[in-house]
């Protein structure tokens, strides 16, 4: 059985790259895309995560509240991927404390069209850690 992978991020060409990214591993399905926490969280009434690819700077509702919110209706672990996420920052740190499991920072800014050529290996790394498949 493939590990299901939900992507939240604002922009639909980042959406995209990450969900080719997820599709290039076998064991791994994107199982949703959507735009905001909001969108994010009404699907889990449809859709069933086990992984949920996090982006913090989001219209309707950024990625910190999608963190309060989530751990009442869903066991998924969270790993949040934004270009906010530097070590140390004051949004790392709130999304560790809020239950996200990994963070990997985007590499040239919200749209990183280059993600696969300098983050592929690693997202995939981090998901398949993250799922327990590693």
């Amino acid at each position: 059985m493939k590990t299901k992978v939900m992507i939240v991020d604002d922009s639909a060409m980042m959406r995209g790259i990450i969900a080719g990214i997820v599709s290039s591993d076998p064991d791994l399905e994107v199982c949703g895309k959507y735009p905001n926490g909001e969108e994010a969280l009404l699907a889990l009434d449809k859709v069933t995560p086990d992984i949920i690819m996090l982006d913090i700077e989001m219209p309707v509702m950024n990625g910190i509240e999608f963190l309060r919110r989530i751990k009442t209706v869903s066991s998924a672990k969270v790993i949040v991927l934004s270009v906010l996420t530097q070590a140390s920052s004051k949004v790392s740190i709130d999304a560790l404390d809020l239950g996200a499991v990994a963070l990997v920072a985007k590499p040239s800014g919200a749209v990183s069209l280059d993600l696969e050529a300098k983050k592929g290996h690693e997202l995939v790394k981090t998901i398949r850690e993250a799922a327990g498949l590693d």
